[in-house]
């Protein structure tokens, strides 16, 4: 077992012991002068012997003293080096987990100008449909749904979801076109027929859902396939607007109905809280939010 003194009295020993110097110490750990001369003492007292001499408005490392700050300040240096090696390794990577919705949809389409921004930084991305646990696996950030209430997690609500019904310009014209009522899509092929969505967005529009609500469509399992399928002709599916904006602008698919529905869930960024000041962390943050906002406010002013 290591008997060693405190170490952040020996960090204070090094520090004044390099400069001589109690205030420029106290400067550079941001402490007071009068804080840096008692962990000299404290540390002075546990050694049974003084490392400073006290001239007037000087100090002077006594010969004990020259020798242990020596040896104080190498080891602090090959610490420094080896945490410097870990900081610089961690900082060319971000590893960034999200669904497969929001990277197929938005995220993968927008990731390249990050990585041109920040070269010197490679980019990971895994897309799955579960909770990561970022105490034990080497992620940095993620995109989540829900609340925006995990524990540990700092979180960041990058925008709320909501959704309506959406289809190819084709599958309107052949169903009723401008005279299609919210009622009409019971009996519609509806793309993702058991996404609990439906019952939620009609019952929205006024329409008396029944119990059971008749099953007329393909299921693909995520919002990024149903959209296309959509385009496709296949059905009408419950999209989100955000994620189909120049789809829509483009003319690939059409909204029936202004009515948009939610649950309160939203998409949040979020990151271990206490690596919320780590280098890369904060630019994917700044850049992030820079990005979804810009396409929020494209899409309050269409055109």
């Amino acid at each position: 077992m290591r008997n060693l003194p405190p170490l952040s009295a020996v960090r204070v020993f090094e520090a004044a012991a390099r400069h001589e110097n109690f205030t420029k110490a106290a400067v550079e750990l941001g402490m007071t002068q009068a804080a840096v001369s008692y962990q000299i003492r404290l540390l002075e007292e546990r050694l049974g012997m003084p490392l400073f001499r006290r001239e007037k408005r000087r100090v002077l490392l006594t010969e004990p003293g020259r020798r242990v700050a020596t040896v104080a300040g190498r080891s602090f240096d090959a610490l420094d080096g080896a945490f410097a090696s870990l900081r610089a390794e961690d900082e060319a990577t971000l590893n960034i987990t999200t669904s497969y919705t929001f990277a197929n949809t938005w995220f993968s389409w927008r990731l390249g100008s990050f990585q041109m921004a920040n070269p010197e930084t490679a980019v990971r991305l895994s897309t799955e449909d579960v909770l990561v646990d970022f105490a034990s696996e080497e992620v940095d950030v993620g995109v989540r749904t829900g609340m925006g209430d995990w524990p540990g997690l700092e979180a960041h609500l990058l925008f709320r979801i909501n959704f309506t019904p959406m289809c190819s310009p084709a599958f309107l014209a052949a169903h009723g076109g401008d005279a299609l009522t919210p009622a009409d899509l019971v009996d519609l092929p509806r793309i993702g027929d058991d996404d609990p969505w439906w019952p939620v967005w009609l019952r929205d529009a006024g329409v008396e859902v029944p119990e059971d609500l008749p099953r007329r469509g393909i299921r693909l399992g995520f919002q990024a396939n149903e959209g296309h399928a959509a385009m496709a002709g296949q059905g009408i599916a419950m999209l989100t607007p955000f994620f189909w904006r120049n789809d829509i602008a483009e003319g690939r698919l059409v909204r029936p109905f202004g009515q948009l529905s939610s649950r309160g869930w939203g998409y949040w960024l979020v990151y271990a809280e206490h690596r919320r000041q780590v280098p890369k962390i904060k630019r994917f943050r700044d850049w992030l939010l820079a990005e979804v906002e810009r396409d929020l406010k494209a899409l309050r002013e269409p055109g």
